[in-house]
Parts: structure tokens; sequence; C-alpha cells
């Protein structure tokens, strides 16, 4: 994983998917009709309102049988519920372990209080201290809290640069900041905002549309051609047709729990994983540059539908898409770029075997026609290694999917993959995801509630005061490409 993986530049049809860039165009209003009123709060309830919880530890004299299980009893007895418990050794006074103890509830309850009591009084137990909460970096609570990720790596219109398609067109720059500004404008509760597209849109989607088609037939996996008919039939995916992120959300919900919104730009890593714990996907609604339809500098429609939207319907997918959410929820910066790099060789370049042929699931593969044939080919034509960078490489390196391996895996970022992971199922890819994740070094353990849209936590943390993860992106970027230049003599 390298920084610069966060402002990669687009290939063929292929992008990076938490470089999202969302945009969507309003439905004008008929003449009469009445505008909606929002009301902003300044906050939500935090952690202390919502579920709290207090830490104690409990200090033990002697390593014996029989005192962990008298400790426990009395919070049964006292109908307080653990959420957390871990032993440790940690002083050369007494060979007994202290216990970290984490529950539902206040230190300052009465029946906290009469709790702490009876457990010093345990024959064994040389003291109990409520310790304060830790804190953690800022994390998303409640799904409406996603409201707050606006900041973003590129500012909304930074992505058309003078190597952009469209930077000399100026209807194509003001289709652009009126998409941006619908983005930004949007709530979690409202109506997905609904795009007009023009016939020269719809042309330049048909296009890749069909192009793509043939390449699903030959290179994408079993679940991916099974989901696709519904999202025709459902959510009105066709050749003629671009589809709407409203009736495409409406969709992956009944079907996975997942939903779409919108977002005015790139995103940094934390900000968009930290959604997907919420399983909520962000997409963008604009579409590339009619100038060239098989190619976009950014994340577009043609890659977020063709590419991501399909295997969200389907539930290992869904699932493992959330695992790698929660599990950046507080993470440090480390672990977040770990679980990035592991987002990178599964949701964007991840293949799956099926019998002796390798087949797509990943995005970033599934919505080019270049990296379906430079991953999925056993033997890419000249053609396609020249278009992706790699003259001097016949075939990719296919490695099986280890993912403490991808999560320390380097990659390029303007060219083809020279390595990819294979999974031997979505429910393999599943499997191993998650132990990866149990692997990290976590603050606490989250669970998704979707009856509140609430994260639960395990542990006794208070979060910090929320920062601009894209600031702190940006430094880091900044650093790495001075370090790399430096190191190359440039």
């Amino acid at each position: 994983m390298t920084a610069s993986s966060l402002c990669r530049t687009f290939r063929q049809l292929a992008a990076p998917r938490w470089h999202a860039c969302g945009q969507a165009r309003l439905l004008r209003r008929p003449p009469g009709s009445h505008r909606q009123v929002r009301r902003e709060f300044s906050a939500l309830p935090g952690l202390e309102e919502l579920d709290p919880r207090a830490f104690l530890v409990v200090e033990v004299k002697q390593d014996e049988p029989g005192v962990l299980s008298s400790i426990l009893k009395l919070f049964h007895d006292h109908h307080v519920n653990i959420t957390h418990i871990e032993s440790r050794f940690k002083s050369f006074a007494r060979d007994g372990p202290s216990f970290h103890i984490d529950f539902q509830g206040r230190g300052s309850e009465p029946k906290t209080q009469r709790l702490m009591r009876d457990i010093k009084s345990v024959n064994g137990v040389h003291a109990v201290n409520e310790m304060p909460q830790r804190e953690v970096p800022w994390f998303p609570l409640n799904i409406r809290d996603l409201d707050l990720t606006t900041d973003t790596l590129d500012g909304g219109t930074a992505l058309i640069n003078e190597d952009h398609p469209g930077f000399s067109d100026p209807d194509y720059r003001a289709r652009r900041d009126e998409i941006v500004a619908a983005a930004k404008a949007y709530r979690h509760g409202e109506k997905l905002p609904r795009v007009r597209y023009t016939e020269q849109e719809t042309a330049t989607w048909q296009a890749v549309y069909e192009r793509l088609q043939t390449c699903h037939a030959r290179w994408a996996c079993k679940e991916y051609l099974d989901m696709l008919p519904q999202m025709e039939r459902f959510c009105g995916y066709a050749p003629n047709n671009i589809p709407q992120l409203e009736d495409i959300s409406n969709f992956l919900q009944q079907r996975t729990g997942f939903t779409v919104r919108p977002i005015s730009g790139l995103l940094s890593a934390r900000d968009f994983l930290n959604a997907l714990a919420f399983r909520v996907f962000y997409s963008t609604q604009y579409i590339r540059h009619h100038g060239n339809p098989f190619y976009t500098p950014e994340p577009d429609i043609c890659h977020e539908l063709l590419g991501h939207v399909p295997l969200f319907a389907n539930p290992a997918f869904a699932d493992f898409s959330q695992e790698i959410g929660l599990a950046s929820l507080a993470a440090s910066d480390d672990d977040v770029a770990r679980l990035a790099a592991v987002y990178w060789f599964t949701v964007e370049f991840g293949l799956l075997r099926e019998g002796d042929e390798v087949k797509a699931y990943g995005a970033g593969v599934l919505s080019s026609f270049g990296e379906m044939e430079w991953s999925c080919a056993k033997e890419p034509s000249s053609e396609c290694r020249e278009m992706g960078g790699m003259r001097s490489l016949l075939v990719p390196e296919l490695r099986r999917l280890d993912p403490a391996a991808a999560a320390k895996q380097e990659y390029p970022i303007t060219t083809y993959q020279p390595i990819l992971f294979v999974a031997d199922s979505l429910q393999d890819a599943k499997k191993d995801i998650s132990l990866f994740c149990d692997s990290l070094t976590r603050p606490f353990f989250p669970q998704y509630d979707p009856l509140t849209q609430n994260i639960r936590v395990t542990k006794a943390v208070r979060r910090a005061k929320r920062v601009s993860t894209v600031e702190l992106q940006k430094e880091k970027q900044k650093d790495f490409f001075e370090k790399k230049s430096q190191g190359m003599g440039m």
C-alpha cells in the first residue's frame, strides 16, 4: 500500500473505489411546488448518551482458579452485561493477573458502585479501579454522521485539470459544477437526487455498456453474470438508459441492506471505508467526457454501476465489504492503509478461480475491457499489454488470496497490475478477510445495528474531536511523493 494509491490516475475504464467522486443533478421543481425545509442540528447523541460503557481493572493477588468465576458471578447477580474482558500480567509484586472488564452502564450508577464494592470483597482480589474512557480517533457513530463527510481530496472540481478530456469544454465544466453542488447538498434521509442525462451522455454510456458486455460474457465471475439481468429488470440497466442511484439503492437494500449515496469528490481512504461499515456505498453520478468514451481519469458512473454495484447485491461480497468498513472505524492510520490495500486487491482488482479459468469480481477489472483481458486472458494481446504499460510482462503474477500479504503488497497506480490475488470463491474471500480483520490491533470490536443505524462498541471509549482526514491525507501524500522523488534522484 502506498499513499499514491489514494490519488490514482484512471486508465482504460478502471478506477479505485475510495476515490469516489459523487455528484447528482436534481430534477427541476415544477412551478408552484413547495421547497423542502431542512432543519440542521448541531450534533447527534454521542456514545455516552446512546449506549454508555464503563471500564474496570480488577487486580488479583494470585494466579489461581476460581477468582474469575467469582467476579463473573457478581456481574450476573447485579444484572450487569459484560461487553469485553481480557487478562494481563504486568506486576512483579503479585503473580495474579489484572482483568480489564468493559460493561454496559456508567461508573456513577448506584448499581455499578454496589458491584465494585462486592468485587473488592472477593477473596483473592487485590484492588478494583474504575478507569477513564480511552480516547480513539473520531469515527461515525450513526449513519447520519456520514453527512459530515463533505471534505474531499479534490475540492469537487479540481479533477478537471489540464490533462482531463473535458478541461477545454466549458459546457462539461459547467455541468460538473452543477453536479458537485447537488451532491454536497444531499443529506441522509432525503430522496436521492435524480439525473436528467442528455442524449450525448446516454450515447457515451451505451458505447461503454456494449463494449463491456462482450468482455463480461468471457471474463466476469458467475455471481456478476447472475446479478446483471436482475439489475436490468429492476434498476433500469440498458444500453440506452443510464440507471438512477435511487432505483439502485432501493434494490440493493432489499437484497443485502446496502444503500448508495452521492459524494462531491475524492474521499480519503478512512472516510470511504468508514461508510462501508454502515453498508453505504459512495457513488458518482457524472459520466466521462464524450470525446473518448473508453477513457476516464477519474471514477464515473460507468465504473460505479458496471463495476461495483451488481456485486453489492451478493450477500458474501456485501458482508466482506462491510467487514473491511467495520475494521476501519477508529483504526490507526497504518491499519487504514492496510485495509485500503486489501480493498484494492479484492473489491477493486479481485479475481476468482472457476474451474481452470480466472474470472473477475473486482470493479476496477469489470469496468475496463483492457483490465479484464490483462487479468483473465491466458495470453493477453500485445495491444492490451501496450495499453496497460506492460510491454515487458506477458501475464500478471497470480497469487492465492492472502489478505495479510495483500495488505503489505505495493502496487502501481498508472499501469495494469503486475500482481493480482485469486480467491476460490466469494465465500472464501469473506472468510479470509474476516480473519485478517480480527488479526488487527483494534481499539474495539464494533457492531452495526441496522434497526437504529448506530455503531455499538465493546469498550468504554470516547471519540476524539473530528478533524479533516482529507487534510491529513494530503500531507501524507505530499511527504510520500517528496521522499519518492528524492529517492529516485528526480
